[in-house]
């Protein structure tokens, strides 16, 4: 069976809530590796109850599905055993506050068909809004790769989102390494992402990989402390936007190398594994 277009663009999500605490706002910030160096006095502000700050980037794992998009049957003609995350937008509206609540309302915004055996493409929106003042707090946009459901007769473009962003040719004019910990997956995915490719080595090795991979928004947002450190310091509100492709897996334990250049409020960046040397994310974006 090929995928149903109709059935699911007419799909309508449930609204959902989600209500956090501080101990939250931290466990996100930890599982992006903040707080390895423990005399760094900013890092602690994200880590630590005094004075503590939610990271701009905290609304995708707030808006994260409650129940997952393979258990819903309108969508079940998507082939979701060779569904891959494509690409990431963040839009801050209002920045969170490091402890409360947001609704959060979801939508497909198009699929486009890439043709027979080369896939299609879908594209979700997330706007989180917060509960308490009613405020827009970000909107999310994620682009999936579902490789098994390309030629279902579709629109091969245009895409409803902004075009890829383009690098620049030069060299980097800033990097940032940051070290993440072997562990870093297994502590992420308690915000919320529990899909075991991230935790069992016997499911990642089905999937083709030769042991649990980090997150893609684990490594998204690790590349967002590399700005937020490099040209904000540290300052949250600083921080208005970030996309980016996802290029290849990132492992934990590994280093990102977030390679960047700036053109006025426009932070163009790459990730690569320092290890091996692969770019893991790429055409990223920041607005600052």
């Amino acid at each position: 069976m090929g995928l149903d277009y109709e059935t699911i663009m007419n799909y309508k999500f449930p609204e959902f809530e989600t209500r956090y605490k501080a101990k939250d706002t931290i466990l996100y910030a930890l599982g992006l590796g903040f707080g390895a160096d423990p005399l760094n006095e900013e890092q602690l502000d994200f880590v630590y109850e005094k004075n503590l700050k939610a990271l701009p980037t905290m609304p995708v794992v707030l808006g994260f599905d409650k129940v997952g998009i393979q258990d819903i049957p309108e969508l079940s003609s998507i082939d979701f055993n060779k569904l891959v995350h494509g690409e990431q937008s963040l839009v801050i509206h209002n920045k969170v506050p490091p402890e409360g609540g947001v609704r959060c309302e979801t939508k497909i915004l198009d699929i486009l068909d890439k043709g027979e055996g080369k896939g299609a493409i879908l594209f979700r929106e997330k706007k989180l809004f917060n509960i308490d003042t009613g405020d827009l707090c970000a909107t999310s946009v994620d682009a999936i790769f579902l490789r098994g459901n390309g030629g279902f007769g579709g629109e091969p473009g245009p895409a409803p989102t902004p075009p890829v962003h383009k690098l620049p040719e030069s060299e980097p004019e800033e990097i940032c390494d940051i070290q993440t910990l072997p562990q870093a997956a297994l502590i992420y995915r308690l915000s919320g992402d529990y899909n075991p490719l991230h935790a069992e080595p016997v499911f990642a090795a089905r999937a083709g990989f030769d042991k649990p991979i980090l997150h893609g928004l684990c490594t998204f947002g690790v590349a967002a402390h590399a700005v937020l450190k490099t040209y904000c310091d540290y300052d949250v509100t600083k921080f208005k936007s970030q996309q980016v492709r996802f290029s290849a897996p990132f492992f934990p334990g590994e280093t990102v190398r977030t390679e960047m250049w700036r053109d006025g409020n426009i932070i163009s960046y790459r990730a690569r594994s320092v290890e091996r040397d692969v770019v893991v994310l790429n055409n990223g974006k920041v607005e600052v």
